[in-house]
């Protein structure tokens, strides 16, 4: 199977799997437990102070909110513990094993 062939596959996959997930109200409870669970862990508060650090250090007037999203998305994602995401992952698996 061609690259480009694979990439539609798993978008095709992708988007059908997030319109079960969204037709049932599964995907709110989904992002319900992520932030109560990044919230415990502290992910939150430490997400707020790398902002806080950015913002001062580039100064308030030089960043927009576009400028601090696309900086702090990538720590933020990086920083998400792997026994939460793979407890989300496990969670998904069981809804479509049921769907």
């Amino acid at each position: 199977m061609a690259a480009l062939d694979r990439a539609v596959l798993d978008a095709q996959v992708r988007a059908s799997v997030n319109q079960k997930l969204e037709e049932s109200g599964e995907k709110e409870k989904l992002k319900e437990l992520l932030r109560k669970k990044l919230i415990e862990r502290g992910w939150r508060d430490e997400l707020k102070e790398y902002c806080k650090e950015v913002i001062k250090s580039k100064g308030l007037e030089q960043i927009s909110v576009e400028d601090l999203v696309a900086e702090i998305t990538p720590r933020g994602r990086a920083t998400i513990p792997d026994d939460i995401k793979a407890e989300l992952l496990e969670r998904i698996r069981k809804f479509l094993a049921s769907a």
